[in-house]
């Protein structure tokens, strides 16, 4: 296993599991006396929120697609059969007229490999409020999903009130996803709709690591191949940070926004991503040595749902967690109690690390998916803590300091409370 033994493995193992009963998954540190009781229930958000949502141009030609290939292969960026690379601007039927970014990796091959000094591409889609009366069509997508009011060709957006600085939300999906999918789709969907401008890389994953994250059984198989794992990790963050760039300066975009209100949200491995931009350390070796990717300022607040902070034997920020030590972005996790591809006790440990806000709360019974019975657990609690710590909206900040719950829904809990 690439000189890692398999004792060595048991012993990191079991000592990092020993930390972990001993750290406890509940405890909120020495700041508990401090913390105001949490007896709020709450009731959940209206969903959809008030506002239609309109999408950018993400136009592509089906008819590309050979015998046997799914659209999907190329926004999730597989391979094909015979290894050949594949991606979604691939299928672009008006690249000129989307979104896109690219990033020259830093030269530092621990943690960028082979793409270190390299261009690597990404496109992007961003969704936004929109004029209830938009007359642009939704455009249908082979999954049956739709992206809704997309614009065609060079048509500007077209915001609920032209007038508006919007608040942003960096948008990072799953492993092997892309924002597009119809799950993740409906989720910037929903962002959106409460006012939100939210953008989204395809993140091409398997561009660099066809390594799934989905069992204990895959996380031990990463050990063996943690270089292009890590290089996949390490770019993440930069295609996010090079996204805000993006549409902080295109001139359809850059006058509705509010550059001082950004926050993120992210899915398992988008999770992690989100906290590698706030300056977290990655693990970069099977000793667990970790590594800063990155620090962007913008970044005021993410929440991750179902965040991966990696396995016990293998965490994602280093021995114990310790490169979230100096970490200060406000961040809310929520997680399932079942989850075995980001157990609820390594997030936990690692939010008890962090510097500065931070709030993790528990799905029972809830594994590594979107679960339907939680639907207004995840975006009440979510929009809340956006609102709060993004836009500083004094209602949200106030029901926060002593949110317990939302009623009705799934079994939510808090684990680790604000501070």
């Amino acid at each position: 296993m690439n000189g890692f033994s398999s004792a060595k493995l048991l012993a990191a193992l079991s000592g990092i599991t020993v930390a972990l009963v001993l750290g406890g998954c509940g405890s909120s540190g020495g700041d508990s006396a401090a913390t105001p009781p949490l007896s709020a229930v709450v009731a959940p958000l209206t969903l959809p929120g008030p506002y239609a949502v309109a999408c950018s141009n993400v136009e592509q030609d089906f008819s590309r697609l050979a015998p046997g290939e799914e659209a999907a292969d190329y926004w999730d960026g597989v391979p094909s059969a015979s290894g050949a690379p594949r991606y979604a601007a691939d299928l672009l039927a008006d690249p000129a007229n989307t979104l896109s970014v690219t990033v020259t990796p830093p030269s530092d091959a621990n943690l960028y490999g082979s793409t270190a000094g390299t261009q690597v591409s990404y496109i992007v889609l961003a969704c936004y409020p929109t004029d209830g009366a938009n007359p642009r069509a939704d455009y249908p997508l082979p999954t049956g999903s739709v992206v809704p009011h997309m614009q065609i060709g060079a048509e500007q957006p077209l915001f609920a009130d032209a007038a508006a600085h919007y608040p942003v939300i960096a948008f990072s999906h799953g492993y092997g996803g892309s924002p597009i999918a119809s799950q993740y789709l409906s989720v910037v969907s929903m962002l959106a709709s409460y006012g939100y401008i939210v953008v989204a890389p395809f993140h091409g994953d398997q561009r660099f690591s066809d390594l799934a994250i989905d069992s204990f059984a895959d996380a031990v198989a990463l050990v063996a191949h943690l270089g292009p794992f890590t290089v996949l990790q390490a770019l993440r963050p930069r295609s996010m940070s090079a996204t805000l760039d993006l549409i902080l300066a295109h001139p359809q975009w850059r006058d509705h926004i509010d550059a001082a209100q950004i926050g993120g949200f992210g899915a398992s491995l988008g999770g992690e991503t989100l906290m590698l931009m706030g300056g977290a350390g990655l693990t970069t070796s099977i000793g667990l040595s970790s590594t800063q990717v990155m620090v962007d300022p913008r970044l005021k607040a993410a929440v991750g749902y179902v965040p991966y902070f990696g396995q016990p034997f293998l965490p994602a920020f280093g021995r114990d967690g310790q490169g979230l030590d100096r970490v200060t972005l406000p961040y809310l996790a929520i997680s399932g109690t079942a989850d075995k591809t980001a157990p609820i006790a390594v997030t936990a440990q690692g939010m008890n690390r962090l510097a500065g806000t931070r709030e993790l709360v528990s799905l029972a019974g809830v594994t590594h998916e979107f679960d339907v019975a939680s639907t207004n657990d995840i975006y009440t609690w979510t929009l809340t803590f956006l609102d709060a710590q993004v836009r500083g909206n004094p209602v949200a900040l106030k029901q926060l300091a002593t949110m317990a719950s939302v009623a009705g829904g799934g079994d939510d809990k808090v684990v680790i409370p604000i501070r």
